[in-house]
């Protein structure tokens, strides 16, 4: 019994030894950053960009056809921190709707959030409230009546739109879209009374007179949206932001994951690179492995009871 014992705690003192030469080797051929979008393939290069040289290894950028397609790429990698996700809160949310080939917790260890963005509350210019107190005041007075368009249901624009609901104890009712441009023309004629969306393009909508931005869902002032108040200063403890963030897959070593996160970090924080991002649509956060970790799960939470209280489910 006794040897026994001894040979396992040999044979988990070779495992440690193995783990700790390959992590004092990372990186030992080139590191892929794999993406689903075209605006987060410029956000991946960035980072490459600013990573190859520290690192000492290429850093190649492979935009894959979709966000399922990349995190199912990733979450069936090597574990040896060769091959990393960046993806936005999609890789998150629609796992939550419909079934997915990985699971953003269990198949994932988190590096960092990017940064993240806002949406904002556009309304119609012929709406009479002219801010979100006298629009959930108007909407109150008309159940059922306020119609907002979406690009789909289970995207941000609609959850955003919902989790207001339900926190402001309205019922405004969606209006699915399949073309931007279709949405902003009903819109703009009133045909849809608000919007959940990106500040852009809508904001030049607003300069010309044509649409009025009411609220942010970021909890304080934003970067993108600095003269528009906080839904969260009306209804207190709202929040929607969508989120840029990068993971490896499950089982990295912690020495691994803690180089990688050390030289991201690194560039998103670097002052020179904050107006690219935000002229990508995204304002730097670059917290730590656990502070994102402990975001996530918090946003999975909240948006999966969001979905159950509203009933949703994509096909």
């Amino acid at each position: 019994m006794v040897r026994f014992s001894v040979l396992i705690v040999q044979c988990c003192l070779v495992m440690l030894v193995s783990t700790a030469v390959r992590c004092q080797n990372y990186p030992n051929k080139p590191i892929r950053i794999v993406t689903g979008s075209t605006p987060q393939e410029y956000i991946a290069r960035l980072i490459a960009d600013g990573i190859t040289g520290p690192l000492g290894q290429p850093v190649i950028v492979v935009n894959r056809p979709s966000v399922v397609i990349a995190s199912e790429t990733v979450a069936k990698s090597q574990a040896d921190g060769h091959t990393v996700l960046l993806s936005a809160s999609t890789f998150y949310v629609s796992p939550l709707t419909q079934k997915m080939p990985y699971d953003p917790v269990q198949d994932f260890a988190p590096l960092t959030i990017v940064g993240t963005a806002p949406l904002v509350v556009f309304l119609t210019a012929s709406l009479p409230a002219k801010s979100v107190k006298e629009l959930i005041a108007y909407a109150k007075s008309r159940p059922g009546e306020l119609n907002y368009s979406i690009g789909g249901l289970g995207g941000a624009g609609h959850l955003a739109a919902e989790l207001f609901n339900s926190m402001a104890g309205i019922k405004m009712v969606p209006v699915p879209y399949a073309s931007r441009a279709q949405d902003m023309t009903d819109l703009i004629a009133g045909r849809v009374q608000l919007t959940i969306a990106p500040p852009s393009p809508l904001m030049e909508q607003v300069k010309a007179g044509k649409l009025k931005a009411v609220g942010v869902t970021s909890a304080e002032p934003s970067a993108f949206a600095p003269d528009i108040p906080p839904v969260a200063a009306t209804l207190p403890g709202y929040e929607w932001l969508n989120m840029t963030v990068m993971l490896a897959p499950a089982k990295t070593p912690a020495p691994v994951i803690n180089r990688l996160h050390q030289e991201i970090t690194r560039v998103v924080k670097n002052a020179d690179m904050n107006p690219k991002l935000l002229a990508a649509g995204v304002e730097v956060v670059g917290n730590s492995p656990i502070q994102f970790s402990a975001i996530l799960k918090a946003e999975i939470a909240k948006i999966s009871k969001l979905i159950k209280d509203i009933g949703l489910t994509v096909n």
